[in-house]
């Protein structure tokens, strides 16, 4: 029998706290910010931007949904809505009928223009203006370490699906 891993010190456990607590904050002030200007979601925020930046605009559902950190079925989801509104589209990959692409449309490339300066804003006011370019920086390389820790064990997003024989 293993020993149990040790609990979390006082300040181990309030940094944690600290970060949830800022991230669901900001998240929840992007959010509305999001719904407001563009009826859009933070998650459909996310699928568009990263569409946007892609080249082509496009990229496969599965490496999108590695990207937003989201299921694939709540991915599907958000993507039918975003296709209904005419700001994707969706299509099986020209090299492999099992992926589905997707595309943003200049409809969903103008959303992101009219919602990103108020994005930035509040990212700006809540996020940025509290600290130094030196806390900035630290915040960066720190938050950039933990999440490529977290990335090397990938989401179960891009995970391979049980039960499926990949082979062939």
């Amino acid at each position: 029998m293993s020993d149990p891993a040790p609990g979390l010190n006082s300040a181990q456990l309030g940094a944690y706290f600290a970060l949830m607590e800022v991230s669901s904050l900001l998240q929840y002030a992007v959010d509305e910010h999001l719904r407001a200007d563009g009826d859009l979601s933070w998650v459909q925020f996310q699928i568009l931007a990263r569409l946007t930046d892609a080249p082509g605009g496009r990229l496969r559902m599965t490496d999108l949904a590695d990207g937003v950190v989201y299921s694939r079925s709540g991915l599907t989801y958000q993507a039918g809505l975003l296709d209904k509104r005419g700001l994707i589209t969706r299509a099986p990959s020209p090299d492999d009928e099992r992926s589905v692409m997707v595309t943003v449309t200049d409809a969903g490339r103008a959303l992101v223009g009219q919602v990103l300066p108020g994005h930035v804003d509040r990212v700006r006011q809540l996020l940025i203006e509290p600290m130094t370019g030196t806390d900035v920086a630290a915040l960066s390389a720190v938050l950039g370490r933990v999440r490529d820790h977290m990335r090397a064990n990938p989401p179960r997003s891009a995970k391979p699906r049980a039960g499926r024989n990949r082979a062939g």
